[in-house]
C-alpha cells in the first residue's frame, strides 16, 4: 500500500512540473517516471535486479522494456537476442547498410555487429547513394573501405547493381538493413531483390532486418509495372504504391527467387501506422529525402519524369512552364483531397503548386500524385512518350510503368477517371499480397 501511495505521489508531482513548466505533453512522464525508478528504486533487492540485467547487457531486457513502452522496435534490435542471433554466431557476416541503418538509440547496425565477438562482420555492401547517403541520385557509387570498421564497402549501384560471386566469397549470411519509403521508384528495394538474387545463385542466407513504411501500408495505389518496363527503379510487378514494408516485400519477392530467406519482424508495428506513430527518428534516407515531410511528398510530386513537369523543395513543390498556379491549386482543392491543401506557388516561369499536408494520418501520397498529374495535363498537353530512339524504354516508362496511364494522359482523362482505370489492379495486387503480410 506505502509503494501505490508513494508511486501517486511521484506522479502527481511530476504532472504539476509538467504544468507549471507550460510542457506540451506529458510524454515527459514516462523519461521522469524512468529517471526515478532508476535512482530510487522501491526495494534494494529491485534495484539489483536491474543491476544484474545492465551487467549482464541482456537484449532481450532491452527489448522487453521497448514493447512496454509502445515503441515499435526494429529488426535491426532484435539480431544479438536469443531468438536471432542463431543466424549470425560463429558466421561470417555481409550487410547491406547505409547511414538509415540504425536503431533506436541511433547506432548504426555495422558498428553493432563489428563488436559483436560471436560473429564476423567481413563486407559491407552500400546502395545508390553510398553508405553514408550523400551520393546524388544516378551517380556513380565507388567501392572503399568503411571509415569507422576499416573493412571494405562493395558497390551495389556502380559497375554492378548485384553482389558478384567474389563480393560474396567471405561471407555466410547477408543481412539487409535499409529504410524503404514506401515506393516502386526507391531503389533500395531493388537492391534487395538483385542481391537476394545473388545469394540464391551463391547458396548464402538472406535476412531482412525489417522497418517501417514511412507513409503507412494501408496505401496500395496506382498501375501495375508491366514486364518490359521492369527496370532498377521498378524490379518487380507492383503498383507505385505497394503498402508493404522491405521485410513483406521480401516474401513477395522471394515467390520467384526462392533464397533461404528470414525476416526478423518488428514489435508493435501496424499496417496503418505512419513514421511518426512508432517513436523513432527520421534518418534522411537520400540527399533529396531529408526529412518526413519529402517521404510524404515523393510519390505526390516525383512521378512526372520526362512528362513536362517536375519537382522542387525537396518534393514538397510540383510544376512547370505553361502552368497557371491558381488555376492549377484551385482545380486540384476541388477534389478534396484527405489530409492535403494545395498552395498556388510559382517559381520563376515555372506555375505550380506546393503541397500543405496538415493530416499525415489521411493523406494518399501516390494518389495525389496522378492527380496532380491528370490536373496538369488540363492546363498543357504533357509529354507521353515511351521509348527511346532504340525503342527500348525510356525513363517515363520505366516509373510510370505501364501504357494504360499514357494512353489516359494522351486522351485527357480526368483525375478520377484515371484512379477508376487503376483501382482495380491496386485492389487485386492488395489481396494477392496478403499471404506475405507480417502485420494486422
Amino acid at each position: 500500500m506505502k509503494k501505490i501511495l508513494s508511486l501517486f505521489v511521484i506522479l502527481a508531482s511530476i504532472s504539476a512540473s509538467c504544468f507549471f513548466s507550460n510542457a506540451d505533453s506529458f510524454e515527459i512522464l514516462d523519461g521522469y517516471v524512468a529517471e526515478y525508478v532508476s535512482n530510487n528504486p522501491f526495494e534494494v533487492s529491485f534495484k539489483n535486479k536491474i543491476e544484474d540485467k545492465k551487467s549482464n547487457n541482456s537484449q532481450s531486457s532491452v527489448e522487453n522494456q521497448n514493447i512496454l513502452t509502445g515503441r515499435v522496435v526494429l529488426g535491426d534490435e532484435q539480431i544479438l537476442n536469443d531468438e536471432y542471433r542463431y543466424l549470425i554466431d560463429g558466421k561470417r557476416v555481409g550487410a547491406i547498410v547505409n547511414q538509415t541503418s540504425v536503431n533506436y538509440d541511433g547506432v548504426n547496425l555495422k558498428n553493432v555487429l563489428y563488436n559483436y565477438k560471436n560473429a564476423n562482420l567481413t563486407a559491407l555492401y552500400a546502395p545508390e547513394h553510398g553508405i553514408d547517403g550523400n551520393i546524388k541520385a544516378g551517380d556513380y557509387v565507388s567501392t572503399r573501405k568503411d571509415v569507422s570498421t576499416g573493412l571494405p564497402v562493395y558497390s551495389l549501384y556502380g559497375d554492378t547493381r548485384e553482389p558478384t560471386k567474389a563480393m560474396l566469397e567471405n561471407i555466410d549470411v547477408m543481412l539487409f538493413d535499409l529504410q524503404d519509403i514506401g515506393a516502386r521508384t526507391y531503389t533500395y528495394i531493388s537492391t534487395m531483390y538483385k542481391s537476394m538474387e545473388a545469394c540464391k545463385k551463391n547458396n548464402k542466407t538472406f535476412v531482412v532486418l525489417d522497418r517501417p513504411n514511412p507513409v503507412s501500408c494501408k496505401y496500395v495505389e496506382g498501375f501495375m509495372l508491366e514486364d518490359i518496363a521492369k527496370s532498377f527503379v521498378g524490379i518487380d510487378n507492383m503498383p507505385m504504391a505497394h503498402g508493404m514494408t522491405a521485410g513483406e516485400l521480401a516474401r513477395y519477392f522471394n515467390r520467384n527467387i526462392g533464397v533461404n530467406l528470414v525476416v526478423i519482424p518488428m514489435k508493435n508495428y501496424t499496417r496503418d501506422m505512419i513514421w511518426q506513430d512508432t517513436g523513432l527518428k527520421f534518418k534522411q534516407t537520400s540527399p533529396y529525402i531529408p526529412d518526413i515531410k519529402s517521404a510524404f511528398g515523393y510519390m505526390a510530386t516525383g512521378s512526372s519524369e520526362n512528362m513536362g513537369i517536375g519537382m522542387s523543395d525537396f518534393f514538397n513543390w510540383s510544376g512547370g512552364k505553361g502552368i497557371n498556379s491558381t488555376l492549377l491549386a484551385q482545380r486540384l482543392n476541388s477534389y478534396n483531397l484527405p489530409g492535403v491543401n494545395f498552395v498556388a506557388q510559382t517559381k520563376g516561369q515555372s506555375g505550380g503548386i506546393r503541397l500543405d499536408v496538415y493530416d499525415y494520418h489521411t493523406f494518399n501520397p501516390a494518389k495525389t500524385g496522378y492527380y496532380i498529374i491528370a490536373t496538369a495535363n488540363e492546363q498543357k498537353k504533357l509529354l507521353t512518350n515511351l521509348y527511346e530512339k532504340n525503342g527500348k524504354p525510356n525513363m517515363f516508362y520505366k516509373i510510370t510503368g505501364n501504357k494504360a496511364f499514357a494512353q489516359a494522359i494522351d486522351a485527357k482523362k480526368s483525375a478520377i477517371e484515371i484512379e477508376n482505370m487503376y483501382r482495380n489492379q491496386a485492389d487485386s495486387f492488395r489481396e494477392n499480397t496478403r499471404q506475405y503480410y507480417l502485420y494486422k
